[in-house]
């Protein structure tokens, strides 16, 4: 599994894990019924402590994002996509209002800010089209 933590992001690094494995869950790259890496070996692939992991299961089983595999470990439940892809687009969508609302509050006037926005969507757009090998 490819996670990543930033300690210094101001988000709790318990917090990263899940919205990381949810945001998987979300794009299909954790199927379900597919299962996580344990507590032990997520903990030593991001070098954290494995109460940082353990919370961070603990709330996506919760959520009802994954769920006990007896003997197993810990699976992702079916339906988990559609959750996950809700909260992704919640969550993806408070930030954008965040930024905007920032952008806003500097003194930017409308038509600034949506030359600005646009300008940084093309950016994606080509950045996007690049990595599939599009011209």
């Amino acid at each position: 599994m490819f996670l990543r933590v930033n300690p210094t992001n101001g988000v709790a690094v318990y917090d990263q894990i899940a919205r990381q494995v949810k945001f998987a869950v979300a794009d299909g790259a954790l199927a379900p019924g597919e299962l996580i890496p344990s507590v032990r070996e997520l903990a030593r692939e991001l070098a954290v402590n494995p109460n940082t992991v353990a919370r961070a299961y603990r709330d996506l089983q919760s959520d009802g994002v994954v769920e006990t595999a007896p003997g197993v470990g810990l699976a992702v439940c079916e339906g988990a996509r559609r959750a996950c892809r809700a909260e992704r687009r919640s969550l993806l969508k408070e930030r954008v209002q965040a930024a905007l609302r920032e952008v806003a509050d500097a003194g930017l006037a409308p038509d600034e800010i949506e030359s600005l926005v646009l300008g940084e969507l093309e950016r994606v757009k080509k950045q996007a089209s690049q990595r599939r090998g599009s011209p």
